[in-house]
């Protein structure tokens, strides 16, 4: 079997890329499996971040991106059971030829060494920031703050076996995508 992750940074395009991806193969994506785990957290070191009984994740992104200390303690709640769940998605795959897994922060937790190869969504600094402020509906200075708790891009790009270029329109990532599977995969 052949593993792939598929990383890029926040507001790069990945849930676009699971989507055309998941129309032909099994795609996985550990933020799902991180809402989970945080669904289950009955406590978050006494802060508020709890809406009906559950995490709300925007009052827990807000609180998290402004403290270093908290980010690396959810971090280091969270990694060892997405590790934990994406082996468990491998072991039931284990007769696919190709799975892939989405993972954001694959280099930041140290993920990259549970893959045969990584796939990139590479996206410029000022379409991403654009996108992540709609999409979030956040501050300028809120989506900076996300933005630069991640590796930068061009870091990525150097351990990247393939990248996909996400400046466009969704038609263009799709044929993007389509090449990929067209001349990468077969």
């Amino acid at each position: 079997m052949l593993k792939i992750a598929i990383t890029g940074n926040i507001a790069s395009g990945k849930s676009q890329v699971e989507k055309i991806l998941a129309k032909q193969f099994h795609v996985y994506d550990t933020d799902e499996i991180a809402h989970d785990i945080l669904n289950d957290l009955t406590d978050f070191y006494g802060y508020d971040v709890y809406t009906n009984g559950k995490i709300d994740r925007k009052k827990l992104g807000k609180l998290v991106f402004n403290n270093n200390n908290l980010r690396k303690n959810l971090e280091n709640i969270l990694h060892p059971k997405i590790k934990e769940r994406i082996l468990k998605i491998f072991e039931l795959h284990k007769n696919e030829k190709i799975i892939f897994v989405s993972v954001p922060l694959l280099y930041e937790a140290g993920f990259e060494i549970l893959f045969d190869k990584v796939l990139l969504i590479s996206v410029d600094e000022n379409i991403q920031l654009e996108r992540l402020i709609k999409r979030d509906n956040s501050s300028k200075e809120d989506a900076l703050k996300r933005i630069n708790a991640q590796i930068p891009e061009k870091e990525k790009i150097k351990k990247a076996d393939y990248i996909i270029k996400n400046n466009g329109t969704l038609e263009q990532l799709q044929k993007s995508v389509e090449d990929f599977i067209k001349n990468d995969l077969r």
